[in-house]
């Protein structure tokens, strides 16, 4: 399961990311989202448990939690829409 986090500091890394989740499960992938132009995060990322039971404790556990001074915005992840990340075709 992929889920969105909000609301990270932009100071919080991917190795940050991945041990506050690892907590609650196994993590196959942590990522910080960065601008592409100044390559500075942009305060949300996605982790990607591949239990779905681990990844919805980790929703009930971080969600409304506070990470490197932020309060955690988790939920399971939407799927992009299509033509990219705007909608753009």
């Amino acid at each position: 399961m992929k889920l969105y986090v909000g609301n990270l500091n932009f100071r919080t890394d991917e190795n940050a990311l991945r041990e506050t989740f690892e907590a609650h499960g196994e993590v196959e992938e942590a990522v910080v989202v960065a601008d592409r132009e100044t390559g500075r995060s942009r305060g949300f990322g996605f982790v990607t448990m591949p239990d779905d039971s681990q990844a919805n404790a980790a929703i009930e556990a971080l969600n409304g939690t506070e990470l490197e001074g932020r309060t955690l915005n988790v939920n399971e992840a939407r799927p992009r829409p299509a033509g990219g990340p705007r909608g753009r075709q």
